[in-house]
């Protein structure tokens, strides 16, 4: 899917959709071949695939391959059961729900009536994979908005760009959101450095941003999550850029766990903090990040390292997913349609999105 990179995470081939192993990364590229929706939700429940944009797509093909093989038209009972199953996959990021909204109307609106089950799975597909090119497409214009942001921000200068979790070709149907806009950065010669956050317990820094850093030849330095303050009090550090897995009304966000510290830790020595997302992402029904809801998963993922106990055995773990980034702590917010600055308040967000809700669905 990535037109720039040999990185691509998911892909349809004929009636399969075929997603990347991040779980055998960077050890092992394995695909695996998906052909059911069940498939695709066990997928995204085990983080095979992950990341909010990566997640919603992925959901599109879950969706259209309810239809793969069907032997009578698909009714709408049947396929709302198939959404409903595969929204409660994950449930921070709001990607995921927005796009299998979309897939509903899509399928009330064009699909219901088919006369046969094959030509609803060839509408559906073709939806997906307009869905996948979509994200790919608006992952190059935020990350030139992006570079063009910190042009004006930070002129004349080589960026220290330091980032947490995986925000790539890996999180996204390609190029990315805040590591889209760092590639985009390296490209044009304003890269000096990426701090790259380990992000405990999963390790998708050094696993997976690692790993693609890798393979574009980006300079890159993985470091402990708890290493970045103190990096950001030696001036080592010119800007923070984050991913976000939903953004309520306010500005508030979720993103992966350790977040917030970077945040206030950034505030603290003055540094400019930016999530990068796309408007799939913002999440106009909540007030504020209060009502975000965090996942926690199992706190065998925290106290397991490569299948030994790293705790002992009488100690219980608390693994949450995620955490929330007050917006006072935002700079800036930076999507396709360009950059929020100023004050990030729900009154900008609400403007600025129904400026641009349209041509985000054109």
């Amino acid at each position: 899917m990535d037109r720039d990179s040999n990185l691509v995470a998911t892909f349809w081939e004929g009636d399969e959709y075929v997603v990347l192993d991040q779980l055998e990364l960077p050890a092992h590229k394995r695909y695996l071949r998906l052909k059911s929706p069940s498939e695709v939700r066990e997928a995204i429940v085990m983080m095979r695939l992950r990341g909010a944009p990566l997640i919603g797509a992925a959901a599109s093909a879950g969706a259209a391959l309810a239809f793969r093989g069907a032997e009578e038209p698909v009714e709408p009972a049947v396929f709302a059961s198939v959404c409903a199953s595969l929204g409660s996959a994950r449930p921070t990021a709001v990607n995921l729900m927005a796009v299998l909204d979309e897939m509903r109307s899509f399928y009330d609106e064009e699909v219901a009536g088919c006369a046969t089950a094959a030509e609803q799975f060839a509408l559906m597909q073709r939806r997906s994979l307009e869905i996948h090119w979509r994200d790919h497409d608006r992952n190059r214009r935020m990350a030139q908005h992006g570079v063009d942001w910190l042009r004006r921000l930070l002129p004349d200068k080589r960026l220290r760009v330091l980032t947490h979790c995986n925000t790539g070709a890996l999180a996204t149907c390609g190029h990315g959101t805040a590591l889209g806009v760092i590639r985009s950065l390296h490209a044009a010669g304003l890269l000096e450095q990426v701090w790259v956050d380990e992000t405990r317990p999963y390790l998708q820094g050094a696993r997976l941003t690692a790993f693609e850093c890798a393979e574009e030849g980006i300079p890159h330095t993985v470091i402990t999550d708890s290493t970045a303050a103190y990096l950001m009090a030696r001036g080592q550090v010119d800007v923070v850029l984050t991913g976000v897995d939903r953004m309520a009304a306010n500005g508030d966000y979720a993103n992966k766990i350790g977040t917030y510290g970077l945040a206030v830790a950034a505030g603290y020595h003055g540094i400019p903090f930016a999530p990068v997302l796309p408007l799939e992402s913002f999440d106009l029904t909540i007030a504020d990040g209060t009502h975000i809801v965090i996942e926690e998963r199992a706190d065998d993922e925290l106290l397991v390292f490569n299948g030994r106990r790293i705790a002992p055995a009488a100690s219980s773990g608390l693994h949450l997913g995620f955490d929330v980034v007050p917006h006072r702590l935002v700079t800036a917010v930076v999507t396709e349609h360009g950059v929020i600055e100023g004050s990030i308040d729900e009154e900008n967000i609400r403007t600025f999105t129904r400026r641009h809700a349209v041509a985000d669905r054109a």
